[in-house]
């Protein structure tokens, strides 16, 4: 019996709106081969400068398309270039070229560059000369650059298969970057352990629901999932376990409660500069992901898992809020703060507030008003982050609170940029945090679930005594003798650029919010 072979189609690529993700994607192998074969001296120049023009040039790309509305579902309909897709990869790439500057950052050859100092280097004599002349490990630059393009596949993904794997793109090099901390090297590798661990399981969860979701749709494209649970007479006990598994994935992307544990201890352990980058991107990517899902491939199932992630909104909050009290450490607290700022996101999220279930004309709808959020948030956690690596005593950062006291008396400017940022986490007026808050608690509460919103306006009064804790200790607390031996050390050009902006920023769409609200306002509607 003569068989006859297999038709596979090639498949057709729109290079010119996936452009982006080639460049990013041939950066990332050309870092790879600076690593290999230039000398370690000329490495660290070479590599800042092919990250940050890279980054330039697919944001130039994202903005472009983004402008000339080329929406349309690309590489045989796996992704989905729309919109908010734009939007994303917008936030991500400034985001990232932001982080950039920390991660040059090597100022005194502290630990947040990755190292204490040439003396406390173990390793060989080339290891220590390397520290000294601000020259280690530059395999960050490759490992972010492959950790951005995974994020923007998964952001853009249309099917569930394309997804998983742009999960594990961008998470194999976070665990990497997160046990890069040499001076704190235990701690950082205990850290970047557990995260891989919990976040191999999490990936494996979400593939296994994503298994069940193709025996219950008979395909992996989204819109092709929600049709065929619109077919159906009602929710099948394989679909309602696919997307349970599958938001179990999602969720412990952007430390939603039960799925936080590893949240405080990679905030701790890791790098700052990595913990920077880790807190804005994946909660970025991570939310629009989710987004993506429960409304296009899930949408029908609207009824079955808007309670669900109503509930854990919730126990987020009120996690993250009355935790994020007790804690004396501020990367610790910036870490509940993070599953806070989670928490109230998720209530946009089940709100569901889309043109699908009625939302109305030119009005900022659960993803635009997630949007919004999202740029607030990132401004202020990597404004906070840049201090964090600037307030220092002998042998590093210095995270203890009670260390920050009376700062903002010896640097009136420091305790200023500390106040803006406390304040936009704290969602008070004329931030760019209360907008964001503003918006997604009246997603919530035009979505349906105005109990919601009102849980959320009341934690927001909870968690913002520990934000205004911080502000009253930088300002009106006695330094004590922890406090006397920290200094506020210098930085680069390129993080004072990134500290301004960031707290400009903040005020300015604090302030005039307009602008920013309108863009995501285009960029609200998925394409299916």
């Amino acid at each position: 019996m003569i068989s006859t072979p297999l038709d596979i189609t090639a498949p057709t690529l729109e290079y010119g709106i996936l452009l982006p993700l080639f460049i990013m994607m041939a950066a990332a192998c050309v870092s790879v081969l600076l690593e290999a074969f230039v000398p370690r001296g000329s490495r660290r120049p070479l590599q800042i400068a092919l990250t940050l023009v890279a980054m330039v040039a697919a944001l130039a790309g994202t903005l472009g398309n983004w402008t000339a509305a080329s929406y349309q579902l690309a590489a045989g309909q796996t992704l989905a270039l729309d919109a908010p897709s734009y939007a994303t990869w917008t936030l991500l790439l400034i985001c990232s070229i932001g982080v950039v500057a920390l991660f040059a950052e090597r100022t005194g050859g502290t630990e947040t560059a990755f190292v204490a100092s040439a003396a406390t280097v173990p390793g060989s004599a080339a290891e220590r000369e390397a520290a000294a002349a601000h020259q280690e490990q530059t395999e960050v630059y490759p490992l972010m650059l492959f950790a951005v393009l995974g994020m923007m596949l998964f952001a853009s993904s249309n099917e569930l298969i394309v997804m998983f794997i742009a999960l594990e793109i961008f998470s194999l090099p976070l665990y990497l970057l997160c046990a890069l901390a040499r001076r704190r090297r235990l701690i950082s590798q205990e850290a970047a352990l557990k995260y891989f661990l919990l976040g191999a399981l999490s990936s494996a969860v979400f593939l296994y629901g994503t298994a069940l979701l193709y025996g219950a749709s008979g395909s992996f494209e989204l819109a092709n999932i929600d049709a065929a649970m619109v077919a159906q007479p009602g929710s099948s006990k394989v679909a309602l376990a696919g997307m349970v598994l599958v938001s179990v994935g999602l969720l412990f992307k952007i430390g939603a409660v039960p799925f936080h544990n590893w949240v405080p201890d990679v905030y701790t352990g890791a790098p700052s500069p990595v913990t920077a980058f880790m807190s804005v991107a994946t909660k970025i990517v991570g939310v629009i992901g989710m987004m993506r899902v429960l409304y296009v491939g899930l949408g029908a199932m609207r009824w079955d898992w808007q309670p669900l992630i109503a509930l854990l909104a919730v126990a987020t909050i009120l996690l993250g809020s009355v935790i994020g009290l007790v804690q004396t450490d501020i990367k610790r607290l910036l870490a509940y703060s993070s599953i806070a700022h989670a928490g109230f996101i998720m209530v946009a999220i089940a709100g569901a507030y889309t043109v699908q279930t009625g939302m109305a004309q030119n009005s900022s709808g659960s993803v635009a008003s997630v949007m919004v959020y999202l740029t607030g948030y990132g401004l202020a956690t990597i404004g906070m982050f840049v201090i964090i690596m600037m307030v220092r005593r002998s042998g590093g950062e210095s995270n203890d609170l009670a260390s920050w006291a009376g700062l903002g008396r010896r640097y009136p400017w420091l305790g200023v940029a500390v106040t803006v940022f406390m304040l936009s986490f704290a969602g008070i007026p004329l931030t760019a945090g209360f907008v964001g808050k503003l918006l997604v608690l009246s997603a919530g509460w035009r979505g349906g679930f105005a109990w919601l919103a009102l849980v959320g306006v009341l934690f927001s009064v909870v968690a913002a005594f520990f934000y205004l804790r911080v502000i009253a200790v930088v300002f009106f607390r006695a330094p004590g003798e922890a406090a006397r031996s920290v200094e506020v050390s210098a930085i680069s050009a390129g993080s004072w650029i990134v500290l301004v902006v960031c707290a400009l920023a903040t005020v300015f769409f604090g302030v005039y919010p307009q602008p920013l609200i309108e863009v995501f306002e285009q960029a609200g509607t998925f394409l299916r």
